[in-house]
């Protein structure tokens, strides 16, 4: 991705493996010295993977998860996990739909009591951004550490890095034949060549980007002095009460017809936005709290956050399906 950052990297592996040691303290990604199963493919990265953990003083096994999907290909690259990474192999027939996503939730499986690492990297992360904001017009990043147990101590590297790595420490790596006919291979192949003529920098400014987005939610847990709320896109909004924090859907303003959830709203008045119940929230032009009008027409507290209060500014004009307001006309889809 930088050619000098890549040379500068070949020519002192120790300076790389410090940046991964770096990113595991402070995420606290494997307890020093401890154990962790490097899932390996015998690709560049996550043979680096192996060799920079192993370097680094921990305690690391690898294992290989043969999906042989490339029949002689796939067998050769078990072959080379084996023998090359002392990896174990294990058999997993590929599920009816081979996506992505399934195959590699397939090889999560494995090892689940055990602390796993992957060889994603920043190169991956990009990746995974594009796709993303195209496919949901959302930008989540890869996390450093999944709820599951897997970690990513690669992050900060480059898949650049990663191959002029393993050409300096002399390591042999295997390459994918099939990578160019995914999705991933798609955006590697075709769309980042693009968007690095548009910019040179278009791959870190990408990574900057998500990593804006993250810190912004990091600081809105943090901050447990009076309110606060985020966008997060893809329509749903971050809110920080003091010490409660919630996602809600994100406002949406009442232009002729909304859909939320089961109700379609309808309105020719200017000014209204449809939104959930907030705490404190009243009617308008009224003392009565909103929660009040909930407990009176026994809705269930399950079901509170989810129903859609029409508003203009602060106030709220009407309770679809209990308050009624002129010029607002609302529908359970349901009914």
């Amino acid at each position: 991705m930088n050619e000098a950052h890549t040379q500068a990297s070949a020519a002192d592996p120790e300076a790389l493996r410090g940046r991964v040691e770096e990113h595991i303290r402070r995420h606290e990604l494997i307890p020093p010295g401890g154990e962790v199963v490097a899932l390996v493919s015998g690709g560049p990265d996550s043979t680096s993977l192996w060799h920079v953990l192993g370097a680094l003083g921990y305690r690391v096994e690898a294992l290989h998860v043969n999906h042989g999907l490339r029949g002689a290909e796939s067998d050769e690259d078990a072959r080379f996990c084996r023998e090359v990474l002392v990896a174990a192999v294990v058999g997993a027939p590929p599920p009816a739909r081979p996506t992505e996503d399934a195959l590699r939730e397939l090889r999560y499986s494995f090892a689940r009591d055990r602390l796993r690492a992957t060889g994603h990297t920043a190169s991956d992360q990009v990746e995974t951004i594009l796709y993303r904001l195209v496919a949901s017009g959302g930008t989540k990043a890869i996390k450093a550490k999944r709820e599951d147990g897997v970690v990513r101590p690669l992050l900060p590297l480059w898949r650049e890095e990663t191959e002029a790595y393993c050409r300096a420490e002399g390591l042999s790596f295997r390459v994918d034949s099939s990578n160019p006919e995914t999705a991933r291979g798609l955006i590697r192949e075709e769309i980042l060549p693009l968007l690095r003529r548009l910019h040179p920098a278009a791959e870190r400014n990408l990574l900057r980007f998500a990593d804006d987005q993250s810190s912004k939610l990091d600081d809105l847990l943090a901050d447990r002095t009076g309110s606060k709320r985020l966008d997060l896109g893809n329509g749903l909004t971050a809110v920080r009460e003091y010490q409660s924090v919630w996602l809600e859907q994100t406002p949406v303003a009442l232009d002729q017809s909304v859909r939320w959830g089961r109700w379609r709203i309808e309105s020719e008045l200017p000014g209204l936005k449809v939104r959930s119940w907030r705490p404190g929230d009243r009617l308008a032009g009224r003392r009565k709290k909103v929660q009040d009008v909930f407990v009176d027409a026994k809705i269930p507290r399950s079901e509170r956050d989810a129903w859609p209060l029409v508003v203009r500014g602060r106030e709220v004009v009407a309770v679809p399906g209990i308050v009624e307001a002129p010029g607002v006309k609302a529908t359970r889809e349901d009914e």
